[in-house]
């Protein structure tokens, strides 16, 4: 029998109006350079190496409705980010273009939206909120 083949997940890829403003909205919150930049994509990394994020230009891309409903583009998925400090995190990240989501379902957690409409949760490990 053959051994299976080694898979390592290399990143995870959003899709967007705009593959490189997303990227650079994502680059100013994570603080990570970029790594490759094509005109329909952008890859950015952590400098110390590891997983990173890459950005694809979608012309049909539809905004994902977040909590969802039957009738809209439902999230298929979601980033969670660690943050030292939650209200300076907030602040900062709506300072690159972010909008807070009307629902917050936790106390200890902010969910935001990026500026393509992908929703994102922003939380301190030890879940304090201030």
């Amino acid at each position: 029998m053959k051994p299976q083949p080694r898979f390592t997940l290399a990143a995870t890829t959003l899709d967007a109006p705009n593959a490189r403003a997303l990227a650079h909205f994502y680059q100013g919150l994570l603080g990570w350079p970029i790594r490759k930049e094509e005109p329909d994509w952008v890859e950015i990394a952590p400098p110390d190496g590891g997983q990173g994020l890459s950005f694809q230009t979608e012309p049909l891309f539809t905004r994902p409705q977040w909590p969802s409903t039957r009738s809209d583009q439902q999230m298929m998925m979601h980033l969670d980010i660690e943050v030292t400090d939650l209200p300076s995190a907030v602040e900062h990240a709506l300072a690159l273009g972010a909008t807070m989501a009307d629902f917050q379902p936790q106390h200890d957690v902010r969910v935001l939206y990026d500026p393509a409409g992908h929703p994102f949760c922003l939380f301190t490990a030890d879940g304090h909120d201030a």
